[in-house]
C-alpha cells in the first residue's frame, strides 16, 4: 500500500514512516510542507495519504486544504488527517462527497502501532476513522438537532461507534448485543436520516455526515 505522509517535525515524520514501514506500507514521499504535499499527491497517485493539519508556509490549515483539494482532482482519495485539536468543520469538509475513505485521528490519542495502522488500512479502503474525542465532541454539539434528536440513546451509541468506522461485529462487542442486533439498530438510524437505499458501506458513510453535517 502506497503512502503520502506530510508532517513538517523531522522526528515525527521519521518516527511515522519507519513506523508505517514495518507495518508493510510503502512510503511513497514523506514530506514537510504543503507546496511538497500537493506535489506529491498530484503526481505519485498514493493509495492513502497522511496528513498533519498544520504545515508550513502558514502553519494553519495548509495540510488539510492541500488534501482538500486534492480529492476534489481525484474524488475519493483516501486522506487520514493527524490533528491537536478537535475541529468540527475539517471532519465535516472531509466527508462532504459522502464518498468515505476519510479519517480525523489526534496525536496525543493514538495509543499504540496497531491502531494507528488499522486506521490507515480503514481508510485507505474507503471507511472512515475518526477519533472517539472528535465524535463524542460533535455529539454534544449536536445534540439538540433535529435529525440527531431522532435517534434513541442506543441508536446514538451506535451511531457513534459506525463514526469511528467500526464494523456491526465490532460494534456488536462493544456493546454486547448482537451483530442482528446491530443490523436492526442501522436500518433504523438510516430511516430516519433519510438515506435512500443503497449499499451499506456507502450509505454508512452518508449516516456518518448527516451525523456530523446537521445543525
Amino acid at each position: 500500500m502506497r503512502v503520502v505522509l506530510a508532517e513538517d517535525l523531522f522526528l515525527l515524520r521519521d518516527g511515522l514512516a519507519r513506523m508505517l514501514e514495518a507495518f508493510g506500507f510503502e512510503i511513497v514521499a514523506a514530506v514537510a510542507s504543503g507546496p511538497e504535499l500537493t506535489r506529491a499527491l498530484a503526481e505519485l497517485t498514493p493509495d492513502v495519504a497522511v496528513v498533519d493539519v498544520r504545515l508550513p508556509p502558514s502553519f494553519t490549515d495548509e495540510g488539510l486544504q492541500c488534501a482538500l483539494a486534492a480529492r476534489r482532482a481525484r474524488p475519493g482519495l483516501p486522506v487520514l488527517v493527524l490533528s491537536q485539536h478537535v475541529e468540527q468543520l475539517y471532519a465535516r469538509e472531509l466527508l462532504a462527497d459522502g464518498s468515505g475513505g476519510v479519517g480525523y485521528l489526534l496525536k496525543d490519542r493514538v495509543f499504540d502501532a496497531e491502531q494507528f495502522t488499522d486506521a490507515v488500512r480503514r481508510v485507505a479502503a474507503g471507511g472512515t476513522a475518526m477519533d472517539p474525542q472528535v465524535i463524542a465532541e460533535l455529539l454534544t454539539r449536536r445534540a439538540r438537532d433535529r435529525p440527531m434528536a431522532k435517534l434513541s440513546p442506543r441508536e446514538l451509541e451506535v451511531m457513534e461507534l459506525v463514526a469511528q468506522g467500526r464494523s456491526n461485529a465490532a460494534i456488536a462487542a462493544r456493546l454486547v448485543i448482537t451483530e442482528r442486533a446491530v443490523a436492526k439498530h442501522t436500518s433504523s438510524i438510516f430511516g430516519k436520516l433519510g438515506l435512500p437505499p443503497s449499499d451499506d458501506d456507502n450509505r454508512r458513510v452518508l449516516a456518518v455526515l448527516a451525523y456530523l453535517d446537521r445543525g
